[in-house]
């Protein structure tokens, strides 16, 4: 609708520049275009102003689904030295047994130096796996940790502990 106004008030122009009869018409039939112009330009900007007004859905608050720790089984856990020193690659399976699908797990570590049965303990860490694993399945699972580091110990005899802090699954769809 813009371009064809546009288009009229550049012929009147033109007509205007090149005929004189014309040239007294020029002003009023411009005033109209433009008069047009502006009123379809605010029924354009009320009719989208309106759709806009319209309430959007309320979101549905629901409860998050928080399978039991029990309900999913870690294996084949290994403990890799990576780089710096104190810094381990953890890899494993793990395994929903629950009811829901799995989304992620908190899983807190704790190293501990052994040598001699005489347990020293290096330090704490805790790592947000994201793993989403349906339910009766299992998935592979990678994540590195780190250790405060002591200058010239090295670990002899490395002892692990872990537990799932946090379980944290999907509703079902």
């Amino acid at each position: 609708m813009l371009w064809l106004v546009a288009l009229v008030g550049v012929a009147v122009v033109y007509l205007a520049a090149r005929f004189s009869r014309f040239r007294r018409w020029a002003e009023p039939i411009l005033s109209v275009a433009v008069a047009i112009a502006l009123l379809s330009a605010f029924i354009v900007w009320i009719s989208d102003r309106s759709e806009r007004k319209a309430p959007a859905p309320e979101p549905v608050a629901t409860e998050p689904v928080t399978p039991a720790a029990e309900n999913i089984a870690l294996t084949d856990m290994t403990f890799e030295q990576s780089q710096p020193e104190r810094s381990f690659r953890l890899r494993g399976t793990v395994t929903n047994n629950g009811a829901t699908p799995l989304e992620y797990f908190r899983l807190a570590v704790t190293l501990e130096d052994c040598p001699e049965d005489s347990c020293t303990k290096i330090g704490d860490d805790t790592a947000l796996l994201l793993s989403r694993v349906p339910v009766g399945q299992a998935r592979p699972f990678e994540t590195f940790l780190t250790f405060p580091s002591r200058e010239g110990v090295s670990l002899t005899t490395p002892k692990w502990t872990y537990q799932v802090l946090e379980v944290r699954g999907a509703a079902s769809k």
